[in-house]
């Protein structure tokens, strides 16, 4: 690990603030650190290398819900050397900027999520074939289209939506590990329960100041950030056999040990690849390469 490089999102508080010490800690040679303002990330990595005893964060700009941030950053990476192998596919095609040759580089995409979808009562998902083909003639893509945009026939409800999206990532994930090189990896990843973060910052005040309360004082209900963070380094050490995966504790557990997830609706390829070209339509972006796999009903 003492010639890795690691990029951690959303790095000035919470779960990526956590990872970005745990990685300091355990010895990575640089942190990219980023945050949506410059001004908040200098303080973070100023208070991140006093934690760690050690300077090995490099600061970068990044708001992950606007295109053109997004661009802006793998730009900067691009200039400062995070390019692609000779004559293989660019990674940075892709919105990643690896920075090791292709014989030794697996460069590892995390997406955070929380509880898992189906797993407890209050966070129910959509049926995506049956929200399909009663509003959408079948049509899977246009039916998470409108999930993500909270369009018509969608009445909103946030447990539903926090479900739905999350559930959404997992099949993102999936498709996305399909269109990667060989040497390259993607995973989704769930913390797990971790509420003390900043996460419910905008919940109401009965989430906020009765159940999550309440909830901290259950044994086995919740663990610290450090704790959730780990799980992301513990995904680093996942060999390219398991990408495309979710893992998350055991079903209907909060926390504990990360496994792969062998629920039916995260393995259903016809809505991976709608959530991959959903996801095209919405942001603007097809990142595929090579050419999207067919996909039988």
């Amino acid at each position: 690990m003492e010639h890795s490089i690691a990029l951690v999102t959303g790095s000035t508080s919470g779960l990526g603030h956590a990872a970005a010490l745990a990685l300091a800690r355990e010895g990575w040679h640089e942190i990219i650190v980023t945050g949506r303002r410059l001004a908040r990330i200098q303080e973070s990595a100023v208070q991140l290398a006093a934690e760690a005893k050690r300077k090995v964060f490099t600061l970068l700009e990044l708001e992950l819900d606007k295109p053109t941030s997004v661009q802006s950053a793998i730009a900067e990476l691009v200039k400062r050397g995070f390019s692609g192998p000779a004559n293989r596919p660019s990674s940075t095609d892709y919105g990643i900027a690896p920075s090791q040759p292709a014989e030794t580089q697996r460069a590892d995409c995390y997406l955070r999520r929380g509880t898992r979808p189906g797993d407890v009562p209050m966070f129910s998902f959509t049926d995506v074939s049956a929200f399909a083909a009663k509003h959408h003639r079948g049509d899977r893509t246009a039916a998470i289209e409108a999930l993500l945009r909270n369009g018509p026939n969608v009445k909103y409800e946030a447990n539903r939506a926090y479900a739905d999206a999350k559930l959404i990532i997992a099949w993102w994930v999936a498709a996305l590990a399909r269109r990667l090189p060989p040497n390259m990896a993607a995973y989704a990843v769930s913390p797990g329960s971790a509420p003390d973060t900043k996460a419910s910052r905008n919940a109401g005040l009965a989430l906020k100041w009765v159940f999550i309360p309440l909830v901290k004082l259950i044994p086995g209900m919740t663990q610290t950030p450090e704790i959730a963070a780990r799980r992301y380094l513990q995904a680093s050490e996942f060999g390219t056999d398991a990408s495309g995966q979710f893992f998350a504790s055991a079903p209907k557990k909060f926390t504990g040990p990360l496994e792969a997830m062998r629920h039916p609706h995260f393995h259903d390829r016809v809505n991976q690849e709608a959530a991959w070209q959903a996801v095209v339509k919405v942001s603007g972006v097809d990142l595929s390469y090579p050419a999207p796999l067919s996909v039988v009903s």
